[in-house]
């Protein structure tokens, strides 16, 4: 009876299912755009692969290219903020900051609502932070910045994100050149083998069960973030 029930109990351990693996997940921003086409590469390889993207848009660029802006929100991409001409926000009035979103927000795809501000090269004010609770905005940062806009080599880019990225980054791109483009869709490739799943800034936030709060910025959402 004993050598049956250790049989019994060995067989069972053989059929128990396998622990699940925790999923991984990252959100790809990309500033600055729309920019004709390097953004329609960058669309076509994030379509081809089912992958969506937090782009943070330029005014005067939206207004060049409206119809990539409204391809980018048809295809489940997040927009945000960035400003109407780029400029830094730093030194900016309220009121110069306040028009350059209102500027901005009158390009946007009908039933487009922003929740996330990044400003020009991150550089924040008190001025930026009240402009952005007033509007119900969050500041949004990044914890992987391979500085692509600084360089054409596609290959270090690459490698500044894939040694640097983990579970719950926000990782800094732009769809500004080939190279940054090419990169970013090489990144994707590797990390969808690493069994991570790469989501927009907002699903990234649902996810962790992050409030958001207006004016406050954010970096990234790893998995112990708690509610705030």
């Amino acid at each position: 009876m004993r050598k049956f029930l250790s049989i019994f109990l060995s067989l069972s351990l053989l059929i128990l299912p396998a622990e699940a693996k925790e999923t991984k997940y990252v959100a790809l921003t990309f500033d600055d755009g729309p920019s004709g086409k390097y953004t329609r590469k960058l669309l076509d390889g994030l379509y081809d692969r089912g992958v969506q993207a937090t782009f943070l848009l330029c005014g005067y660029r939206m207004k060049d290219y409206p119809d990539l802006t409204q391809r980018i929100v048809d295809e489940g991409h997040e927009i945000g903020y960035h400003g109407y001409t780029h400029k830094n926000m730093q030194s900016m009035s309220r009121r110069a900051i306040a028009q350059e979103l209102e500027d901005s927000q009158t390009l946007l795809p009908e039933g487009c609502r922003p929740v996330f501000l990044r400003p020009p090269g991150g550089c924040c004010s008190d001025a930026v932070r009240q402009v952005a609770q007033v509007r119900n905005l969050a500041i949004l940062g990044w914890s992987v910045d391979p500085r692509d806009w600084a360089t054409h080599d596609t290959a270090a880019i690459e490698r500044a994100v894939l040694k640097n990225v983990g579970d719950g980054d926000i990782v800094l791109l732009h769809d500004m050149s080939d190279s940054s483009v090419k990169a970013a869709l090489d990144i994707v490739d590797v990390l969808l083998q690493k069994d991570y799943e790469i989501v927009t800034v907002s699903r990234l936030v649902r996810i962790r069960g992050v409030r958001l709060r207006s004016g406050q910025a954010y970096s990234r959402f790893p998995q112990t973030t708690k509610n705030s």
